[in-house]
């Protein structure tokens, strides 16, 4: 079984905690729950879409596809909820970045 994907989604669903908080914090007024399931569950995403793809060979280009992937994925999410939240789309390229250096440096088996 490959130890990435799980490792990767777990990151994802950790880091989606962060986002939860993170956007409550910053918006005056009340979220609703669906919106900050799917803001939540997009990070549980990225995790996944990162931790499925192969161990790239050096880390610079495993933080490149982790800054690409994580934007892409955090675009899907940002585009539906009408461009609302750019520091959240911002936080998906830091976050892929975050979790494909995770997996990269502590995950050993491909």
């Amino acid at each position: 079984m490959n130890r990435r994907w799980i490792y990767g989604i777990s990151l994802g669903a950790l880091l989606g905690l962060f986002c939860i908080i993170g956007a409550q914090l910053r918006t005056p007024e009340h979220l609703e729950t669906l919106y900050l399931f799917s803001f939540w569950f997009n990070r549980v995403i990225i995790g996944l879409i990162i931790g499925l793809a192969s161990k790239p060979k050096d880390l610079k280009m495993a933080l490149l596809r982790g800054f690409i992937l994580g934007g892409l994925v955090s675009f899907g999410f940002y585009s539906a909820t009408s461009f609302q939240d750019m520091t959240g789309f911002f936080a998906g390229f830091v976050y892929g970045v975050i979790i494909e250096f995770v997996l990269f440096k502590y995950i050993k088996k491909v």
